[in-house]
């Protein structure tokens, strides 16, 4: 993103060496991952490698010390890869799971699993979301209660990406029962394999076929008191304090997505014959990726801004959920364009934009719908 008032040339340098990362790893590999239904763990180790996974980090830790522009860049260009499943498994790792150990994690919780996240040697997810409830946390029925040193948790959450083949998840438990709404929760830092906690199923979804999601069960799962994570009954607003990060790089992969979705299409039309010339001849089409080019730009700039506001410390509520909401409805409208346009190949399975229009319907509702971020924007005009 060259001569912009965001991105100095540190940040500009990520950028390109994420995109030729995308190209040459990611993007040649995607449609093997979507067969197999899961992204391969070494794909992860190489990412932590190159510093991918931990560039918000502390260098302590294996991080990076970058900031939140830093998240942006990373999102969109894992946008670009025409793979939203691949996406999500890293930027649910990086930006809505580990961010919980990062913000509220002890130094000697920091110590035994941070290193492991940055390097990819281990994945995470974060477990709020429930049947019946969805993100509603006042609605939580997953009980965790104290018993001598330990906790004992029982429950069932769905909808984790990560779910399946991770290692580390940060699960949400009501842990005072008398308290109203959302209060009263904690969370609790589980590790694959203890006893009691099993993944229930693998889910079948419309898109984002290579991303692992499931629904989890935890049947008197037995957890030490050192893997609280932050203050006990205070976990409602350690999951509030990352929603805006969370939404932030959502909004900047839709338009990775957006963005490569039009370069896909232009490509396209200027090299389908059509009626005696090229479907670029028709000014409905030109005008219309014109329109939608305009708007990406706009949600970009959107982005771009809510996420300065974040590196300086200042309230972003408002410009994050305007960036959610418009960015997760508008890359579904550029994909609806790019499949219209690309005509009866559009609508076959090998064709990119088939699939990352089915990828880009969950942006106007995962990590806060549409319609909860106009009430949060509501909130505050």
């Amino acid at each position: 993103m060259t001569h912009s008032p965001y991105f100095d040339e540190d940040l500009t340098l990520l950028r390109d060496q994420i995109r030729r990362f995308v190209e040459t790893e990611i993007t040649p590999n995607g449609e093997a991952w979507e067969d197999a239904g899961k992204v391969p763990r070494d794909v992860f180790a190489k990412m932590g490698g190159l510093g991918y996974l931990g560039m918000r980090y502390p260098e302590e830790y294996g991080g990076g010390g970058l900031n939140t522009l830093a998240s942006v860049v990373f999102a969109e260009e894992l946008g670009r890869c025409t793979f939203g499943g691949f996406s999500a498994d890293v930027l649910v790792h990086t930006d809505m799971a580990s961010p919980h150990l990062a913000n509220v994690g002890t130094p000697e919780q920091l110590a035994r699993w941070m290193p492991a996240l940055t390097r990819g040697e281990k994945v995470c997810a974060v477990a709020v979301t429930e049947p019946g409830a969805g993100s509603d946390v006042a609605g939580m029925r997953t009980r965790a209660v104290k018993d001598g040193d330990d906790w004992v948790l029982n429950g069932t959450k769905m909808f984790i990406t990560n779910g399946v083949y991770g290692d580390i998840f940060f699960v949400a438990a009501k842990t005072d029962t008398s308290a109203k709404g959302s209060r009263g929760v904690t969370i609790f830092v589980v590790e694959k394999g203890t006893a009691g906690f099993t993944v229930g199923k693998k889910l079948n979804k419309t898109g984002w076929l290579c991303s692992d999601t499931a629904e989890l069960i935890f049947d008197n799962v037995r957890i030490p008191s050192e893997n609280i994570l932050g203050e006990v009954n205070k976990g409602f607003y350690a999951i509030m304090k990352n929603f805006q990060n969370e939404r932030t790089v959502l909004a900047a992969m839709a338009m990775g997505e957006a963005s490569k979705a039009i370069e896909l299409t232009l490509d396209y039309v200027i090299t389908r014959p059509a009626f005696g010339g090229y479907l670029w001849d028709r000014q409905v089409i030109r005008q219309r990726l014109a329109e939608r080019a305009a708007q990406v730009a706009a949600g970009q700039q959107l982005i771009y801004h809510a996420a300065w506001l974040d590196t300086q410390g200042l309230d972003c509520v408002k410009q994050v959920s305007m960036a959610k909401a418009y960015c997760g409805d508008l890359v579904n409208k550029v994909l609806f364009d790019c499949v219209q346009f690309h005509g009866g190949t559009g609508y076959m399975r090998e064709t990119p934009v088939e699939r990352m229009s089915r990828d880009a319907r969950i942006h106007a509702i995962g990590g806060g719908a549409t319609e909860v971020m106009l009430e949060e924007i509501a909130k505050r005009m």
